[in-house]
């Protein structure tokens, strides 16, 4: 005992007077003696910036899909559109900043490269005529772009629907009937990403041709008056038609919200709904 005590105190004294002398010590892997630790300055190396959000527009050269493309753009998302006529009419320098694809959503592989590298999608895509084939445009064309996005692996799906107007859903069966279909195949694959907008008559400065119709001057006044007009839109069979106008830069606003922003909420947004969530301030 009485060794291993002198043994640690000589060890002791060792390394205090090697200290002193700031002795320098052989390597046990090599015959040198360490050299002091020398930092370097790291190299610069340029990274790639962090890749953005790529939005895909369904219809993004009609009304409401160029209201789309252009918040999206202002947003600083890529943003590209599919359309069976591909490039848009419209001579705005924004539009030079949209990648247009051409495509028949009737067919998937005319389509399929819009999808890559997308993050989220909107559908605008909707139509008129007779009931067999408001049901296609609505309904069956909607069902297989959603279905091509949850298989290439889109995170988002936003589709602007309509808003029910009672006795007209009748009238307009066709329509009303391929939303819908539109709308359970969209909450079936996109329980958690997938928004539905449900607006009323839509209103903003709608190009037909070379012409310009004001709608605002209808829309707006109605909007201003319907919206106090809540209560009345419960009443039943005609209460729908008290639904409020809702303008195009609105429904544009959410939709790109909507497509972007992980916590909004999935499900059915109806027309108060929009109109809330476009007063808010953008995240």
């Amino acid at each position: 005992m009485s060794r291993l005590i002198q043994a640690r105190s000589s060890l002791s004294r060792f390394w205090s007077v090697a200290s002193s002398r700031n002795v320098r010590f052989l390597s046990t892997e090599s015959n040198k003696t360490d050299e002091p630790f020398k930092v370097e300055e790291a190299e610069t190396v340029n990274m790639p910036p962090p890749p953005t959000e790529k939005l895909l527009v369904l219809g993004g050269n009609g009304f409401v899909g160029s209201h789309i493309c252009k918040e999206a753009l202002d947003r600083g998302l890529t943003v590209a559109s599919l359309s069976r006529t591909g490039r848009s009419s419209i001579q705005d320098s924004w539009a030079n900043s949209v990648i247009w694809h051409q495509g028949n959503l009737f067919s998937t592989d005319s389509w399929k490269d819009a999808l890559k590298g997308v993050t989220s999608v909107i559908s605008c895509v909707g139509g008129f005529g007779s009931n067999s084939h408001m049901y296609k445009i609505n309904g069956t064309s909607n069902i297989n772009a959603i279905r091509a996005a949850s298989e290439e692996g889109v995170k988002r799906f936003v589709y602007i629907s309509a808003a029910d107007f009672g006795i007209a859903n009748y009238v307009l069966q066709g329509y009303y009937e391929g939303k819908r279909a539109a709308e359970t195949e969209l909450l079936t694959r996109y329980p958690y990403g997938g928004i539905i907008l449900r607006p009323g008559f839509i209103y903003g400065t709608r190009r037909v041709g070379s012409m310009k119709l004001p709608l605002g001057v209808i829309g707006s006044p109605l909007e201003m008056i319907l919206q106090r007009a809540k209560p009345l839109s419960q009443i039943p069979l005609v209460g729908p038609l008290f639904t409020p106008p809702v303008n195009v830069t609105a429904v544009a606003k959410v939709a790109v919200r909507a497509a972007t922003d992980p916590v909004f909420p999935p499900g059915v947004i109806d027309v108060h709904g929009i109109l809330r969530y476009s007063q808010q301030r953008s995240v």
